[in-house]
């Protein structure tokens, strides 16, 4: 039986993501390829293609794409030329919601980056059922690698 290949192209447009998440390409490989191995995605091939940017690229690619004129924290694209495609994170907005939400840039940035291959996997959030399925997914796989439940808002408090 063939495995199934799959490649993961990464490219940081915006320069404060190299000091923020050092390795990241490497990580992001990483990331993405354990993640396909899981017996529920079925090991896609194709190559996945993860853009590093900012808010200004993020928003400009959001108003094209999808209407929207603001910046978001990632973007999924899918390829019609590729059975998977792009995954975009606009580095101000994940670090923003990072501290607001008390939580580990990286592993947001990591948790976002999945979120993003799962929609090019074709899981979406559309409704209550598929958004529990596609949760639930990430929590497992986050888990695995040792992030924790990114739904769960951890709150700053004050000593």
């Amino acid at each position: 039986m063939a495995k199934s290949r799959l490649t993961v192209d990464v490219q940081i447009e915006y320069p404060a993501w190299r000091k923020a998440f050092p390795r990241a390409g490497a990580v992001v490989r990483g990331l993405v390829r354990e993640a396909a191995l899981r017996p529920e995605l079925s090991g896609p091939a194709g190559e996945v293609a993860v853009l590093f940017a900012d808010d200004a690229r993020l928003r400009g690619l959001n108003a094209r794409f999808r209407g929207k004129d603001k910046a978001t924290n990632v973007l999924s694209f899918g390829d019609t030329g590729n059975p998977l495609g792009g995954i975009a994170l606009a580095y101000e907005t994940v670090l923003a919601e990072a501290k607001v939400q008390n939580k580990s840039f990286i592993n947001h940035s990591k948790h976002l980056i999945l979120h993003g291959f799962l929609h090019l996997l074709g899981y979406d959030h559309e409704n209550r059922r598929c958004a529990r399925l596609m949760e639930g997914l990430e929590i497992a796989i986050l888990s695995d690698m040792g992030i924790p439940n990114p739904y769960l808002l951890r709150t700053k408090t004050r000593a």
